[in-house]
């Protein structure tokens, strides 16, 4: 039984093949996308973890925003932002700037929700039991999309007692799901353009042209066009109800994709090695092993030949003994266009390492005999 890397994690593609994929799978509308939004808010209800006095601008937002809501804060603004205890003044420790974040998705309408992100942005320490006043979400644009509000939700514990804390997750961000209520929907051109775009999600000609083959045989020809390598132009019907059962055919029509490029995928920092099916080598002979320096230390202690004089001293000397051994590994040899399977075979039979295997890998690259493209992460 041939024996496999322990550590390293090699993805072996079927030698069959490929299966179809539908086209939905393999692409994207160019009009339907989602939006980033953004808002600031202030969380509040914290139980003392929060800004506190030192940060000017939570004091001045939650004064803003009490003035709004009709309640008069006319106590001197210095004591305010000092955290000082006035009589109409408001204890800023339990309140918490933050930053407010969401994707809009395509085709989202007024009325609908969406989960927002919520991260602190001042002193903060921890947001748990906060909730979210209401948080004005705009786009990059300016416009705004939802209004944000509610209770978080944080994966992470902090608890800390007698001197002791325990600490999991980070707990100056959480989440609100459902969050966020949808006030404005964004225009796309879906429904007013004579073509839609599709783009596939990697660029390879075999697959755009795949993709005009089968719409083209399914609806007849010129129905679909190949624009370049990424993006096919569809001609679709001007009814709206009509566009939206093409597409949805079009979509689940059953393409053969372009075979991936040769790539091999290496991870140095926890020796994930990902080799492509397509991966090739040429002829080339390798030689793997290790040298093991073994250094040891003997103290000993030096005396004085008798009748050595008054200069003569003892002293301590330290006897050093250095070993070098060298692994014996046998060389192994590729031959011209040698597949995958080979090469995990051949590194897995000389008992490689992960790392030995990336380093293996990177010299057969440099070398000029791997045929494929190498990525570090």
């Amino acid at each position: 039984m041939k024996r496999i890397l322990a550590a390293g994690f090699f993805c072996l593609a079927s030698i069959q093949p490929a299966l179809a994929d539908r086209i939905k799978d393999l692409t994207s509308i160019a009009t339907v996308r989602a939006n980033q939004l953004i808002g600031y808010g202030l969380v509040v209800g914290l139980p003392g973890t929060g800004d506190g006095a030192d940060l000017t601008f939570t004091g001045q937002s939650m004064r803003s925003m009490l003035n709004q809501l009709g309640v008069s804060v006319d106590g001197s603004l210095s004591d305010f932002d000092a955290g000082v205890k006035a009589k109409d003044s408001v204890d800023i420790k339990n309140t918490a700037a933050v930053m407010v974040t969401a994707e809009l998705p395509p085709f989202a309408k007024p009325g609908q929700t969406i989960d927002v992100n919520v991260a602190a942005i001042g002193k903060a320490t921890n947001l748990r039991g906060g909730s979210l006043i209401m948080t004005r979400l705009r786009g990059v644009d300016g416009t705004i999309y939802a209004l944000a509000q509610g209770s978080l939700t944080l994966m992470a514990v902090d608890v800390s007692s007698a001197g002791s804390s325990v600490s999991t997750g980070i707990t100056t961000a959480g989440r609100i799901p459902n969050g966020a209520l949808i006030e404005r929907a964004v225009d796309t051109a879906f429904d007013k353009s004579d073509v839609v775009i599709l783009n596939t999600r990697s660029a390879d000609f075999t697959t755009a042209n795949a993709i005009v083959g089968a719409v083209n045989d399914k609806f007849g020809a010129g129905v679909a066009k190949a624009i370049d390598g990424i993006s096919v132009a569809l001609t679709v019907p001007q009814d709206i109800g009509q566009r939206v059962a093409f597409m949805s055919m079009v979509e689940n029509l059953s393409v053969t994709p372009g075979e991936e490029a040769a790539r091999v995928v290496i991870n140095s920092r926890t020796g994930t090695v990902v080799i492509t099916r397509n991966v090739r080598v040429t002829a080339a002979a390798v030689s793997h092993g290790g040298i093991t320096v073994k250094v040891s230390a003997t103290n000993e202690v030096s005396q004085p030949a008798p009748f050595a004089g008054t200069g003569a001293v003892t002293k301590a000397v330290t006897n050093a003994d250095v070993a070098v051994s060298e692994e014996k590994k046998p060389m192994f040899l590729f031959q011209p266009g040698v597949e995958l399977r080979d090469i995990v075979d051949a590194v897995n039979q000389i008992g490689a390492t992960p790392s030995g295997m990336i380093a293996i890998l990177e010299a057969l690259k440099r070398a000029g005999s791997l045929r494929a493209e190498l990525v570090v992460l």
